[in-house]
């Protein structure tokens, strides 16, 4: 909540503790965990958050949004969290949890977390701050305060002030705009002046670049932005898909910025691929949704994919949609697939890719490089999936 000289947000923590290590916060709370698959769900585009609400930690902590509701409105959590699915339904959902009774939710969590998750909070306003200093301090009952202005968080209990892991000048700027709908509303109508270009480095600057610094470097919007880790540009889209799942509130996002009714969605898709063949009202009213978007903007095949025609991250590429080179965000988190084709595949949320049909890009920041040198012989039944994930669980704690 908003303190009495309407600038802090004030509340109580709410922690997630490890049942298995007393005194220590859980680690690695995905997206399945905050929102489960059945909550997903949306029936209509005026209802879009009602399931997501009630859903929100339904498994992990049934009573999530009472406590909450109470004035515990400051999740406190360990390192990792929000990795998984790119739904944005989870942030969407937290946020809306204590927006519906004017409060304001703050997530506190160690260093590491979950990247499409962090990006899908900025760009819906939800606060996420990275200190793992801050987390492993709190206790029950401690009252923190988060200053918007500065990020910076204090718990009032143990006296002490802590500052988070910053953002970029372009991620703090989208930030004080109040969200990426926001933003695209103020570059919407120049976006559509404005046709995309792609123009590729001479030998001699690709020669230092890596294949994805290179494709992201032929894509910029602005011709004059230095590609480097940490930096975030705007890029031109190829392709930008989604799912049955995640169209819904990519739809909302592109009706919001555009109007709905002033261009067509540039670079879509839509994959009917999760919420089909169930037999449920509810699954048949979330792909109904999509269809009839598709039906309204003249999308059809290969950009739009009927249930049976395939899976989200097989169908494109297998309709000659993926290409070398391309630079393809998708509302799926398997979209990275694409890095197979040669192109940059990376996930998103939906309010970017709605951004993304509103104005042909989006928002991106390349990730550092990282070089790894592997020796011996895997174990029996180890495959490069484990060797995969052993480095990003030690990634999510650098």
């Amino acid at each position: 909540m908003l303190s009495s000289d309407g600038h802090l947000v004030r509340g109580r923590a709410l922690i997630f503790w490890d049942p298995k290590i007393p005194g220590k916060k859980l680690d690695a709370i995905d997206t399945d965990q905050i929102t489960p698959a059945d909550d997903c769900v949306s029936e209509s585009l005026d209802r879009l958050d009602e399931r997501w609400k009630v859903g929100a930690f339904r498994y992990l902590m049934p009573d999530f949004r009472e406590r909450v509701h109470r004035g515990e409105t400051f999740v406190i959590a360990g390192e990792r969290f929000g990795i998984g699915s790119s739904r944005e339904m989870s942030p969407a959902g937290l946020k809306a949890v204590a927006e519906e009774v004017g409060l304001q939710l703050v997530i506190v969590c160690g260093e590491g977390v979950g990247d499409i998750f962090r990006r899908n909070a900025l760009n819906l306003g939800l606060h996420v701050v990275q200190s793992r200093a801050a987390s492993e301090d709190a206790q029950e009952g401690d009252v923190l305060t988060f200053d918007p202005s500065t990020r910076r968080i204090t718990n009032e209990t143990r006296g002490k002030t802590y500052e988070p892991v910053p953002l970029t000048p372009k991620e703090e700027e989208i930030r004080r705009s109040g969200g990426i709908i926001a933003v695209g509303r103020r570059e919407f109508a120049d976006s559509v002046e404005e046709s995309p270009r792609v123009d590729w480095p001479d030998p001699a600057a690709a020669g230092v670049m890596t294949s994805t610094e290179q494709i992201v470097w032929a894509h910029r919007v602005d011709k004059d932005a230095e590609v480097r880790p940490g930096s975030t540009l705007r890029v031109w889209c190829d392709l930008l898909p989604a799912s049955d799942g995640t169209a819904p509130f990519s739809i909302h996002t592109f009706n919001q910025i555009t109007g709905g009714g002033t261009i067509f969605p540039r670079q879509a898709a839509i994959a009917n691929d999760h919420f089909v063949f169930s037999g449920r009202n509810a699954d048949d009213r979330q792909t109904s949704i999509g269809r009839d978007f598709a039906q309204l903007q003249g999308i059809g095949k290969p950009y739009y994919a009927t249930p049976g025609d395939g899976i989200f991250h097989f169908y494109f590429p297998e309709q000659g949609l993926v290409v070398p080179g391309a630079f393809i965000p998708g509302a799926d988190s398997h979209s990275r697939a694409y890095g197979a084709y040669g192109a940059v595949g990376v996930g998103v949320g939906s309010t970017q890719l709605g951004f993304g049909w509103s104005t042909g890009y989006i928002y991106f920041t390349p990730a550092r490089r990282r070089r790894v040198v592997f020796t011996g012989t895997l174990r029996p039944w180890v495959s490069g999936k484990d060797v995969v994930l052993a480095l990003l669980r030690r990634w999510g704690k650098a």
